[in-house]
């Protein structure tokens, strides 16, 4: 399988997410996917050919991850360093003052990515290796902010939420067809489940499990994410 349809299926869910609104508490909403799309792009025809063994799905883009350089769990090292990815980013079409994006050149470190990156490279030395058979994914493309308070996407008023997750299992799905992947692993409770909402039907031999969230917002992820997260990868044969 080619990255083509990675980027074909990233493109039509840049544009449809786009066209969405959303009221309190959301403030500001930003599209990596549109901004950040260089990068973004990158990162899939880098490492989106073949088929992957497991694909790792996060909620949606965190204040100095995606949100700055377009990549999910995207700590700006492990993007730039690891991967080898560096991009120009534009402006949103809508900045948000209190979460101004910075790209390449932001100072701040998304604690979750550094966290799941760090796991994913010790592992792995050159990314070339990780992604030969691992793939990461967001489930949601969309930065929701009540200011500067990052807000997730299931805080979001219902009637908003029903046209945005159309959108993003028509996007996992496609990108399912795409990888193939033995193995769907939600980056927390909420990717799970809404990657069996999205896929139970159409992949019913896909196996879904789930690791523990690297959040700092999560107090077992503070005792040491990266065993915790191993041990449950080698619990489901995984690793």
């Amino acid at each position: 399988m080619s990255s083509h349809e990675l980027i074909a299926a990233a493109r039509r869910l840049r544009d449809a997410v786009d066209l969405l609104r959303f009221s309190a508490p959301v403030t500001h909403t930003l599209n990596p996917l549109a901004y950040a799309w260089a990068p973004h792009e990158q990162y899939l025809s880098q490492f989106g050919n073949g088929k992957k063994r497991v694909v790792f799905l996060g909620m949606n883009p965190g204040p100095f991850g995606m949100v700055q350089v377009g990549v999910p769990f995207g700590e700006v090292n492990a993007v730039r360093d690891w991967m080898k990815i560096d991009a120009p980013v534009a402006q949103p079409k809508s900045p948000n003052p209190s979460r101004p994006v910075e790209g390449f050149a932001c100072t701040r470190s998304e604690i979750s990515g550094q966290r799941l990156w760090a796991l994913f490279s010790q592992r792995f030395p050159r990314a070339e290796d990780f992604f030969a058979e691992h793939f990461v994914l967001n489930y949601c493309p969309l930065a929701f902010f009540d200011i500067a308070k990052n807000v997730t996407p299931d805080k979001l008023a219902k009637a908003e939420t029903a046209p945005l997750y159309a959108a993003c299992n028509d996007h996992l799905r496609a990108c399912v067809d795409a990888l193939n992947p033995d193995w769907v692993i939600g980056i927390g409770k909420f990717a799970e489940t809404q990657a069996k909402t999205a896929l139970s039907k159409s992949n019913p031999s896909l196996n879904i499990g789930t690791v523990l969230h690297p959040s700092p917002a999560s107090p077992m992820a503070n005792r040491g994410w990266a065993p915790q997260a191993a041990a449950q990868l080698a619990a489901l044969g995984i690793w």
